[in-house]
């Protein structure tokens, strides 16, 4: 195997991704050397090549891409939970100052990563990763989501949104998920009542649909203006209110005078921390099961991208124009 590799390198904030040959990694204690085929782009690999995204601790040069998909080709010393020739996906890098997915190999902790569900293309598991996990964290891991609930889902056509309105109904709530008008048939397909949030405001809603008792969960993946709407849309005492982005300040008012519960998700924590890594990947075998129980679907934009199409990739992205998750194809299917 050749010793240096192609990559995608970010050399300074605000200028193009640069394409060149970069020194191949080498699987350590722990780690599996990974051939990518695609690598899903995240709205956080667009800020940390702008220069902002701080809470990455992604210093440049660096290569990004935090979600991939790829083939196990070699083992460090210690892994024998995976084998050469596995087909695993995973939120494994681009942060931290470690390497992203957007090269030929990759060295990954094999804790972060799962094998890939049968039923998906390396494009659609390259998609999966970093939005399920924030989808699990919030629903299962803090507010361990059942059947009988009522869950508002802020954003349900996003990409975080849409996982955590299939999770919600894969476990037996009664999903609501708010979004603009042309976004309500696609929130409506994946099994949740849409909400109109420039049509109604949070009082009309949670009348309409919880007889004015608010939702037992909601979970904001907007941030801003949305969280301090979460805290009036939920239930007196066993509410529990999720953010992904609650990074602002807000006024727990609302909130305490309900006397319910607030969680902030911080997906990123195991890659900078080192803690919990395990817990990763046991929420991507999650994912695979409900995949191949015909519970979860991601929706990928079709427009095709190569490695040597990064920066159109990071466009699409940063510029919203895309119809699903972007993602960039480094190997054959």
């Amino acid at each position: 195997m050749n010793n240096t590799m192609f990559a995608a390198v970010a050399e300074t904030a605000q200028a193009p991704l640069i394409v060149r040959h970069i020194a191949r990694p080498t699987p350590g204690k722990g780690q599996l050397l990974i051939q990518v085929h695609a690598a899903g782009i995240n709205p956080l690999d667009t800020k940390i090549a702008a220069g902002a995204g701080g809470h990455a601790r992604q210093p440049l040069p660096a290569v990004l891409g935090i979600d991939l998909a790829g083939v196990v080709v070699e083992l460090g010393e210690g892994v024998v939970d995976f084998a050469i020739g596995d087909e695993v996906f995973g939120m494994a890098g681009g942060i931290g100052g470690a390497q992203g997915a957007l090269a030929e190999y990759i060295a990954v902790d094999a804790q972060l990563v799962a094998p890939k569900p049968r039923a998906l293309s390396m494009r659609e598991a390259a998609a999966l990763p970093l939005v399920f996990i924030t989808a699990w964290e919030g629903l299962v891991d803090r507010a361990n989501v059942h059947p009988g609930q009522q869950v508002l889902i802020h954003g349900g056509a996003g990409g975080v949104g849409q996982i955590a309105v299939q999770i919600a109904k894969a476990r037996g709530a009664d999903v609501y998920a708010t979004g603009s008008a042309s976004s309500l048939d696609f929130i409506r397909e994946l099994g949740a009542t849409p909400i109109d949030y420039r049509a109604q405001d949070t009082d009309s809603y949670v009348r309409l649909h919880t007889d004015g008792e608010g939702f037992d969960i909601v979970y904001d993946t907007v941030g801003g203006a949305t969280l301090d709407a979460s805290f009036n849309a939920v239930k007196t005492y066993t509410g529990h209110v999720l953010s992904c982005l609650g990074w602002g300040q807000h006024s727990l008012a609302p909130l305490s005078f309900r006397g319910a519960s607030y969680s902030g998700v911080f997906t990123l924590m195991p890659l900078l921390t080192g803690k919990g890594r395990a817990h990763h990947g046991h929420i991507l075998r999650e994912a695979a099961a409900l995949v191949e129980a015909g519970q979860l679907r991601i929706k990928v934009d079709q427009t095709r991208f190569g490695l040597e199409d990064v920066n159109e990739a990071f466009a699409q992205v940063a510029e919203g124009r895309r119809q699903g998750k972007t993602v960039v194809e480094l190997g054959a299917e």
